[in-house]
């Protein structure tokens, strides 16, 4: 059934550092061969065994009308045929970010980047350069890219500086960076009273990478409360929400804003892309406009815009789109727990839009400490068990998963029908 794949992982592994050029993609979580993927059309993948998945990570977001969307193909190849590259200015970059710059109140300007990583840590730079402070403040559970200050752990107290979590990483790096608990606003105001040189907040206002996790309304409120309080940026990462759980991403459904935005996958659709917005005020710092530097060869890559700029007009063309993502996200969600119920198994679930997530355990996390606590066992099983039956979902509890548009409602059934027979078995 996965002959193709294993072989595949095993000549992988050979030449690339754990088969994988993303580690969560080994299978680690959750154990097993990762399925090697063929081509994706629709709401499906099928990998090198030609097994076939319905499949709900879309690239971990960006896919929001699916696999090879015949509007974005087409506008990609006709890019494509003018050149891949020139590492100069297009009209093109200008387009997406009028596009993106209309569709907010507090943005006036956008720089592309290449990925989501280098989008928070050029956001982190700005910040700093803005408030001429050093220190950031990181959530436990929120993952912002691999950048060497972002890679930290928690300390012994409840408020610490963080130590390296990676080898590599010298402690020099990190000393900068403060760790405190999602979520928790008393713990939060603990670490602006450790340091009077905090720079910004950097946060996931809805976590995707510990599960499904939202930030409460509160606990965000504060976070603009002690920012504005202490001379400090709020740094909203919206690289997995951006323009997936609304048009205007997490801060279109939420009452505390943030003075810098991080973008990414959607507004590539696919194509590698990330990008930071803010006010012309905040902006303006950075060069050549101003003194914090920032660059990249590929930043603005024509490719990646074209395909960029075919996504978001399509949603804002369309806006009863998110409407309908969150119906069927909703509709597998409650399906899921509806079937959990009827076995008599612990299961919580979370969705915004058309992000979702779901942990076996008896109450709702509400930050990292709390999904360390839920059944991973159980998970790796219901997710082998559903891979099985046709059904990709992310392979670790810490990966949120996502609907596209090209999913019916009866391929949803379906799927809640197969959840149900894998957890008649647990």
């Amino acid at each position: 059934m996965f002959d193709n794949s294993v072989k595949a992982y095993t000549q992988a592994c050979e030449v690339i550092p754990g088969g994988v050029d993303s580690p969560v993609r080994a299978f680690k979580s959750v154990g097993g061969t990762p399925p090697f993927i063929a081509r994706g059309e629709g709401a499906y993948m099928y990998d090198v065994d030609g097994n076939k998945y319905l499949d709900f990570v879309q690239s971990w977001g960006p896919l929001i009308f699916g696999h090879c969307d015949k509007d974005i193909e087409t506008a990609v190849m006709k890019t494509v045929k003018n050149g891949l590259s020139f590492g100069a200015p297009t009209e093109l970059e200008t387009l997406l970010a009028k596009e993106i710059v209309e569709m907010f109140d507090h943005i006036d300007k956008v720089r592309f980047v290449s990925s989501g990583t280098e989008a928070v840590m050029s956001a982190i730079r700005l910040a700093r350069g803005v408030t001429g402070k050093d220190d950031i403040l990181k959530f436990e559970g929120c993952y912002h890219g691999h950048s060497d200050s972002l890679l930290v752990q928690a300390g012994s107290g409840l408020a610490t500086f963080g130590t390296p979590s990676s080898p590599g990483v010298p402690a020099d790096l990190t000393k900068h960076t403060l760790l405190c608990e999602y979520n928790n606003i008393e713990n939060l105001k603990k670490c602006f009273e450790d340091s009077d040189d905090i720079s910004c907040i950097i946060i996931e206002p809805v976590a995707g990478n510990m599960g499904l996790v939202p930030a409460s309304q509160e606990f965000l409120q504060a976070c603009r409360e002690l920012c504005d309080a202490n001379g400090a940026l709020l740094i909203y990462d919206e690289v997995m929400t951006g323009f997936r759980v609304s048009l205007t991403g997490a801060s279109g459904i939420l009452d505390a804003q943030a003075d810098i935005i991080t973008f990414g996958k959607v507004i590539g659709a696919g194509m590698p892309v990330g990008a930071f917005a803010s006010s012309k005020k905040i902006m303006d710092h950075l060069s050549p406009d101003g003194t914090v530097y920032q660059a990249g060869t590929l930043s603005g890559n024509p490719v990646a815009m074209s395909a960029g700029l075919t996504s978001l007009r399509k949603l804002k063309a369309n806006p009863s789109i998110y409407n309908e993502l969150s119906d069927k996200t909703l509709r597998l969600v409650n399906g899921f727990k509806r079937v959990a119920n009827e076995n008599n198994i612990p299961l919580q679930v979370n969705a915004r839009g058309s992000m979702f997530g779901f942990f076996f355990c008896e109450e709702e996390p509400t930050n990292i400490k709390e999904v360390a606590k839920c059944d991973f066992d159980r998970f790796a099983k219901f997710h082998h068990e559903m891979l099985k039956k046709g059904f990709y979902f992310a392979c670790s509890q810490y990966e949120a998963g996502f609907m596209s548009t090209v999913v019916t409602n009866e391929e949803i059934d379906a799927c809640i029908s197969a959840a149900s027979d894998v957890m008649k078995d647990f």
